[in-house]
């Protein structure tokens, strides 16, 4: 029997899909739009005074008056929005800020404005209204779903609330969803992440789970959880289980461990979110890459990643990118970032419509060497590795050894995995292989014998989840970075064999 809610989901998909294709087939057009509804918008805003916005007729315009910044080039901004003054960065006041824990920045404060709130919610809920328009299934949306997600808990600064971008969200679940949807709220507000997935096992195992979502590490966790308490895999127990969502990760390289862990294969949404604004989503199961949001009150420039460091580098807009560089990306948004460099470097798979892949960070990348290796390419080249194989990584990094004890130099790979291979230096060999394929530095560094061939480092079960919970960063929205250009992180690991 089909229920009244999945019968009414079929419709609704069809009508936001229009609603997509309309700007999907007008990219440009979209883009200009937002352009000048943002510049207008911002125009007697202090950040627009002191760049000129009353003059910004075009984005050569812009590029001239308003500088590349990260977080730290627009701090002054922030702090002074954070103390409750106005019309600083965008008309009004926030009505969030999101907070979160930088790498280089200690905390930063990332607004969120009545203009840009709709816009976090409307992507995600687009994305699965578009997975019920493309595959015909709707049947999920009468069970339950889950959300690891961070503490809805808001604190409240100069009459402005702070909390974490997926705690933030968790107050705009819509009516229609709040019955299905797990966990509690007193279990969302559980701070420490183990006791809280704990708690999520409890609250979910009796329940008609259809959909899982969050970031594949911690839901790994869930996962494993689930198997040791009913010694069953997860599609075993959750019968009804058939839509993993997930962002913030590439998702590759837990694919195989997954379905083992699920039993079976189940389809997947993936989503590109992050506090600064919901960027993208994938809007079509077979095809690579996701739709990137051109009507959301994001204007969107790109530099050419391998020029970003250089002097004069050129800013393009979404009508020059070409398919398969890779680029850093810029956003300036209905929350008040403007030319704001996020630190996510992203390809495009098409430009009909317009689909990207987050190819990595800006910062996270080896070139210890002149190698250029990017996230990206690390992930492929272990996957092409493990593939047709029975080998399961949990988790990886990688760093360069710069002073080995003996021999040439080599980026060295730390690996938990799920089942050892037998001969750790054959799958380096493999992941070696591939790597040269993706990237002429490394392959002219390796044949030129300035880097001997990577070396793998076996990291013991819950290694990678002991070092996370060590520098206070367990659960949540908190990613390992899959590489960088130095050893601080792999240093600091506690259990290596």
């Amino acid at each position: 029997m089909i229920s009244l809610k999945s019968a009414l989901a079929k419709p609704f998909a069809k009508r936001v899909y229009k609603s997509i294709q309309k700007w999907a087939n007008n990219p440009i057009e979209t883009q200009e739009k937002v352009f000048q509804d943002l510049i207008a918008t911002a125009t007697k805003t202090v950040f627009g005074q002191d760049h000129d916005f009353v003059s910004i007729n075009n984005h050569a315009d812009f590029v001239k008056r308003v500088p590349v910044r990260d977080y730290e080039g627009l701090k002054s901004y922030v702090e002074r929005m954070v103390a409750g003054e106005p019309d600083i960065l965008w008309e009004g006041k926030p009505i969030y800020f999101a907070k979160t824990s930088g790498t280089t920045s200690g905390s930063k404060y990332i607004p969120i404005t009545k203009a840009s709130m709709p816009t976090h919610v409307e992507a995600a809920r687009n994305a699965i209204l578009m997975y019920i328009k493309e595959t015909g299934n709707a049947k999920f949306v009468n069970g339950k779903m889950i959300f690891l997600q961070g503490s809805p808990i808001l604190k409240e600064q100069n009459g402005i609330q702070l909390g974490r971008l997926s705690g933030i969200v968790a107050h705009y679940v819509p009516k229609y969803l709040q019955k299905n949807r797990l966990p509690s709220w007193e279990t969302n507000c559980i701070d420490d992440w183990e006791t809280k997935v704990d708690a999520i096992v409890e609250e979910t195992l009796p329940e008609n789970m259809t959909v899982i979502s969050g970031i594949p590490s911690w839901v790994q966790m869930y996962f494993e959880k689930l198997i040791t308490k009913t010694g069953k895999p997860v599609g075993e127990v959750f019968k009804n289980f058939n839509l993993f969502i997930f962002g913030g990760v590439n998702y590759e390289p837990y694919r195989a461990k997954f379905e083992k862990l699920i039993g079976r294969k189940v389809d997947s949404i993936e989503l590109y979110p992050a506090s600064e604004g919901f960027f993208a989503f994938q809007d079509k199961q077979n095809e690579k890459g996701m739709l990137l949001q051109l009507n959301s009150g994001i204007f969107y420039e790109f530099i050419k990643a391998d020029e970003f460091f250089t002097e004069n580098s050129e800013r393009i807009t979404i009508k020059d990118v070409v398919i398969g560089v890779n680029y850093v990306m810029l956003i300036s948004t209905n929350a008040g970032l403007w030319a704001y460099n996020i630190g996510d470097t992203v390809q495009f798979t098409s430009t009909k419509p317009y689909r990207v892949i987050v190819s990595g960070r800006i910062k996270h990348f080896i070139s210890a060497f002149g190698e250029h290796v990017i996230g990206k390419e690390v992930e492929q080249a272990m996957q092409d590795a493990i593939s047709g194989t029975n080998i399961q990584v949990s988790e990886f990094t990688v760093a360069p050894q710069i002073n080995p004890n003996e021999g040439l130099p080599y980026h060295e790979w730390f690996v938990e995995f799920e089942n050892e291979p037998d001969n750790l230096s054959e799958l380096a060999k493999k992941i070696d292989e591939s790597l040269q394929k993706q990237n002429t530095y490394y392959f002219d560094l390796i044949q030129g014998n300035v880097l001997q061939t990577l070396k793998i480092t076996p990291v013991k079960k819950g290694g990678f989840q002991a070092y996370m919970k060590s520098i206070g960063k367990l659960g949540g929205q908190n990613k390992l970075p899959r590489l960088a250009n130095d050893r601080k992180i792999v240093d600091q690991f506690p259990q290596t064999s």
